[in-house]
């Protein structure tokens, strides 16, 4: 009874406590996440603030199943179906993103002189944001479709890293990969975890939720989802790995019978409970003297996950083609980490090799980067306007049509003939970084002993055999590095053409440079990036970074200067464009036009001869590679007239560009931002779709929603 009369006071005390404190932070309008961790400091054992102390083994026990639900809700809103309808766009933005972050927290904790296995969960703690956090602060900010759509695909791809590496933590301890038995025996249970997995997913737990959900009695789904999560759970924990690992492979297998939707409406209410206890518990263990003992840690890695995350996210996004604008949003709002951190650090802890100070450490940078959240994701849109105006000008015009190259790409329908070109090129892009990987791990694990035979054989210095060795290594991997520079160039140039096709006087000359650059760009990024993670255990310090910055400089010139290029390509297409307008529509003619049609539709600019469209196609023919674009006539009543471009900000709202002017005759080719519009100008305007849409809103109204 006396067991049962603890648990029961610990339980009422932690949700009581948490009830009052997330009622003050929801008043207060910060995210909920910091009141539970708060309940949890004020009834730990560590701050005497209120009168009373949870039991801390029955909040550890409740946290357990915490973490259970919560890896098992994550399972149920992930399928490999979803993984691949995110795209190519989220999985570059997670690698580039993963891969920074991940580089980012192993420098961080090196300088704090941590262990190796410190350096390691470090690195996982900093490269997970938190969808607990970033979806509650989208739902209060009304965040635009598009933008969400984008960075829960990323946070899709984020979570199964954190699996990943949740699986890979849990393998640490004594016989986890210190000698070869323990890595064959980690090797065999997780083998068989896997099998389990993927037999069960294919042919037990997906028939078996449609014929229990088909029953339609709300407690037996509840039941036997739950049951099937704890029975997963264990079976993980048997294996050796992680219970959150099980949860998470059980709400993969239900999401697989497409019910997954109806099993979280039941079991929701459920998982909020126990995440409430699981955060709570959380915030008991936090000790402020060992946060005051470790506060440069604190703000070091604080640091990291602000900047880091927004340099590393916008990045990636903006080469996946989401433009300057949604790159730097997507970047804001995922400045943060949380749930999987808080994991990944017990699991660490738990598996041996790692102080107990890291997990307080993770929480204070959560508690930290929660609270920055809001802020960040509210400031996001002035943020990235700022930015984009800030930008040169051929960066500003190269942004803008590079989105639209790759919107190009992803619609154009010969991308399906050249698939197999491309997986094909792809696989040797994997198999040539593969081998580079298996000789530099190799050489580096049989370096010594060949060293040491050198040194033997040939009688040299210790200096020189070394020498010797570097060689022999840079030998054996130069044929694969070359092959990946020639795999990812004719990739590379394989898209190019599938943009802007080579015709008989190759006008796209220009663009396609600046196109195909940036596609070598990326795919070094993607390569490089966890090539360097994976090796850098391996190499001399800063010696596979060295090595990347000096490629990642040679084609950062080489897009600087494609991008000035095209900037005279752009200017000589504004001409084109406006002769086309010109002969098309006359000055007389098409002011009187603009001035009797009033306010247009909301789905199209103001109504423009047939032959207008036929000459625009025509001069986009002549010059490619400047988009598609559309004219929008500027009438009386129009938001834009009587303002200068600046006042408007049509390229750091909508992203889309200006690319000429006409006005009663003249022709002003790319005009500069203190241009005032006036009635009856006609704009010409490039972009992406959705920078269209937006920036016909905006000249229209003053209001935008570009995503």
């Amino acid at each position: 009874m006396h067991g049962a009369t603890a648990f029961l006071t610990t339980f009422a005390a932690v949700l009581c406590t948490a009830a009052v404190t997330t009622v003050v932070f929801q008043w207060l309008k910060q995210p909920v996440i910091l009141g539970y961790l708060l309940a949890g400091l004020l009834i730990g054992p560590h701050v005497t603030v209120v009168p009373f102390t949870a039991d801390t083994g029955t909040t550890e026990v409740l946290a357990e199943l915490g973490v259970i639900l919560l890896l098992f809700a994550v399972g149920l809103e992930f399928s490999i179906r979803r993984l691949i309808r995110v795209g190519a766009s989220a999985g570059i933005t997670a690698v580039i993103d993963v891969s920074l972050m991940a580089l980012l927290g192993l420098a961080a904790a090196r300088m704090l002189g941590w262990s190796g296995r410190e350096t390691i969960v470090a690195a996982a703690i900093v490269a997970i944001s938190s969808t607990t956090i970033i979806a509650k602060t989208f739902e209060d900010h009304g965040v635009p479709r598009k933008l969400r759509d984008h960075v829960f695909g990323v946070l899709i791809v984020e979570d199964l890293v954190a699996i990943l590496a949740l699986t890979a933590i849990a393998s640490f301890g004594p016989a986890g990969g210190d000698d070869p038995g323990g890595l064959f025996g980690t090797g065999m249970r997780l083998a068989t975890l896997v099998t389990i997995w993927v037999v069960a997913g294919l042919l037990v737990i997906p028939r078996l939720m449609r014929f229990v959900v088909r029953l339609q009695r709300p407690e037996t789904t509840v039941v036997t989802s739950i049951g099937l999560c704890f029975m997963f759970a264990l079976l993980a924990q048997w294996l050796g790995y992680s219970v959150a690992l099980g949860a998470f492979i059980a709400g993969s297998l239900i999401s697989e019978s497409g019910k997954s939707h109806h099993v979280m409406e039941l079991v929701r209410p459920v998982r909020d409970v126990f995440a409430a206890v699981f955060f709570v518990s959380v915030g008991m263990l936090i000790d402020p003297s060992a946060l005051a003992e470790h506060w440069v840690a604190i703000l070091l890695l604080v640091a990291v996950v602000l900047v880091g995350k927004v340099v590393a996210v916008s990045l990636g996004s903006f080469l996946a083609g989401q433009g300057t604008r949604r790159a730097v949003r997507a970047g804001m709002s995922m400045a943060q980490i949380g749930e999987f951190s808080f994991i990944i650090a017990s699991v660490g802890i738990a598996s041996g090799g790692v102080r107990d100070f890291l997990y307080p450490v993770a929480v204070a940078v959560s508690a930290l980067t929660t609270l920055s959240t809001p802020w960040m994701v509210g400031a996001s849109d002035a943020v990235a306007s700022w930015i984009d105006r800030k930008l040169p000008r051929p960066i500003q015009t190269y942004s803008a049509l590079y989105g639209t190259w790759v919107e190009d790409i992803r619609r154009d329908p010969g991308r399906r003939s050249i698939g197999s070109r491309l997986r094909r090129l792809g696989l040797w892009l994997l198999v040539d970084t593969a081998a580079l990987v298996a000789v530099i791990i190799g050489m580096s694990v049989a370096g010594p002993g060949i060293r040491d035979r050198l040194m033997g054989a040939l009688e040299v210095s210790t200096t020189v055999a070394r020498t010797m060795v570097w060689a022999i290594a840079a030998t054996l991997a130069t044929p694969f590095l070359f092959g990946v520079f020639r795999v990812a160039r004719g990739t590379a140039g394989l898209l190019g053409d599938l943009a802007l096709p080579v015709d008989r006087f190759d006008r796209a000359m220009a663009p396609r440079r600046a196109l195909v650059t940036t596609i070598e760009l990326t795919i070094v990024l993607l390569l490089g990036l966890p090539l360097l993670l994976i090796t850098e255990p391996f190499l001399p310090r800063f010696g596979g970074l060295t090595v990347l910055l000096a490629l990642l400089l040679v084609l950062g010139l080489a897009a600087w200067r494609s991008a000035t290029n095209l900037q005279g390509h752009v200017r000589a297409g504004a001409e084109v464009l406006i002769a086309a307008l010109s002969s098309s529509l006359p000055p007389e003619h098409a002011t009187e036009e603009m001035q009797t049609s009033g306010a247009f539709t909301e789905e199209m600019p103001a109504p423009l001869p047939d032959r207008t469209a036929d000459r625009l196609v025509t001069a986009t023919h002549l010059l490619p590679g400047i988009g598609a674009p559309t004219t929008f006539a500027v009438g009386r009543e129009h938001y834009a007239a009587g303002r200068t471009l600046a006042e408007i900000g049509l390229r750091g709202h909508t992203g889309a560009t200006a690319l000429a002017i006409t006005r009663g005759g003249v022709g002003i080719p790319a005009p500069s931002k203190s241009e005032r519009i006036e009635a009856g100008d006609i704009l010409v305007l490039v972009g992406t779709r959705s920078a269209l849409q937006a920036a016909r809103q905006l000249l229209r109204t003053g209001k935008y929603d570009a995503g």
